[in-house]
């Protein structure tokens, strides 16, 4: 089988691709998310556009160390009442984050690229639409000091798939998505190049 190039050292995007039997190995891209996503939103950008175009130069970034290679990059965004967020640079910021987020609505929006050679082959863009809770500052005193620093490494300070699912009343979309990586359409495109069987 074909080893695939991801263009992240998230553990969740690595353990979801390892998880589903994709051969890959993970490189940081050395990529400025923010000096770019401050570019993007200067120019008008969509959260999406800018999703899509993060996810395009991290696997530009390393589809020229190998070019021979399938390369994927990735990226997530949240958008909230038109204000985007980020992940969190402390534990202070995260509640911050969390309580701009209590009791609202909000999109995350993933979208993944795969390249060769240089060449965009495929991306795809999706999004869920997530409401949290109205929860009470006693709970968010406890889920900081249990949630740990795992909170940091996630965009709005959550980790769906832990504590983090008691911050929701409900949710609409992908599960995969959520997680920061649209699993089943990669899945299908990576049959189609033969890294994984048909």
């Amino acid at each position: 089988m074909k080893t695939v190039i991801l263009a992240s050292t998230s553990r969740t995007r690595i353990s979801l691709l390892m998880a589903a039997g994709v051969p890959i190995e993970a490189f940081p891209p050395g990529v400025d998310e923010e000096a770019v996503k401050q570019a993007l939103r200067g120019e008008g950008a969509s959260p999406e556009a800018a999703a899509e175009a993060l996810a395009e130069l991290k696997a530009t970034r390393l589809s020229r160390r190998w070019p021979e290679a399938l390369v994927l990059g990735a990226d997530q965004m949240l958008e909230c009442e038109n204000r985007w967020f980020d992940k969190p640079a402390d534990p202070e910021a995260a509640r911050r984050q969390l309580l701009d987020l209590r009791g609202r609505r909000h999109r995350l929006v993933s979208s993944v690229v795969l390249m060769q050679n240089g060449v965009r082959l495929w991306h795809h863009t999706a999004g869920a639409t997530l409401t949290m809770r109205p929860f009470s500052e006693a709970f968010l005193e406890t889920y900081l000091e249990k949630a740990g620093p795992a909170i940091l490494t996630s965009v709005g300070a959550y980790q769906l798939e832990g504590l983090g699912s008691q911050l929701f009343s409900s949710i609409d979309g992908d599960h995969f998505t959520i997680l920061g990586l649209p699993l089943l359409p990669l899945l299908d495109i990576l049959r189609h190049h033969g890294v994984i069987l048909t």
